[in-house]
């Protein structure tokens, strides 16, 4: 009796395990066409990534483009019937600016040009008084005129004596005035300008003009070093 009760329960136990196996493999297929289905659905979405990335050249350009355009220049008219070209020198009270004034001079004969001189009163430290104010834009322009007569007796002097120089006075900024000058007069075509002997660099002026804007001014800059006599800049001008 208990070995035949022993061998229906071990047929029992088999059937049902049996019974349970088809169900537990029915139950991993649903899972494994879910991860089918979302690899898919990821793979199908990469396509608008590529859309989106197409479009940042389009932006670039359009960028660029409001930067990359050169301000238009307009010609010089140094040749045209009735014109000549002046060369221009700024004038001061510093020693270098006698050997531009004489390469300029010595140029401008030579090839039957003109002689421009200018002198820039740069702004003082009391604007904000007009009375101060008026009295320092007086004393500038009769220090302009002193540099003027100064210049002129050194242009007979080095035997320039048919050269009258064009007198030019601005008031600001050194180097904006002159900017805005050349602007204005389409007649110059050479700008002068003297360097310092100075071991500590040529002048804020020919740092500024024909050191960092070279490349883009207007006109050509001439630069003469300030430690030539003037018998060797007029056997070379």
């Amino acid at each position: 009796m208990l070995g035949d009760w022993l061998n229906g329960s071990m047929r029992a136990m088999a059937e049902t395990t049996q019974k349970t196996k088809p169900a537990a493999r029915r139950q991993t297929k649903p899972r494994t066409a879910k991860a089918g289905q979302s690899a898919k659905a990821a793979t199908a979405k990469k396509p608008a990534t590529k859309k989106a990335a197409a479009k940042k050249p389009a932006a670039a350009k359009s960028a660029s483009g409001g930067t990359s355009t050169p301000r238009p220049r307009k010609k010089r008219e140094v040749f045209h019937e009735g014109h000549k070209r002046k060369l221009l020198v700024v004038v001061d009270e510093t020693p270098e600016c006698e050997s531009a004034l004489a390469y300029a001079a010595s140029r401008a004969q030579r090839t039957d040009g003109k002689l421009a001189l200018v002198y820039v009163i740069e702004p003082g430290d009391f604007q904000h008084w007009l009375g101060v104010e008026e009295i320092a834009r007086e004393e500038g322009h009769n220090k302009a005129r002193a540099v003027f007569r100064l210049f002129g007796r050194k242009l007979k002097t080095m035997g320039f004596e048919e050269i009258v120089p064009e007198e030019i006075i601005r008031e600001g900024h050194k180097a904006e005035e002159i900017t805005q000058l050349i602007e204005e007069d389409h007649d110059i075509g050479v700008l002068v300008l003297g360097a310092s002997r100075d071991p500590s660099g040529p002048g804020p002026l020919v740092t500024s003009l024909a050191g960092g804007r070279s490349g883009t001014f207007q006109i050509p800059i001439t630069v003469v070093p300030g430690c030539l006599a003037t018998e060797e800049i007029l056997a070379m001008a």
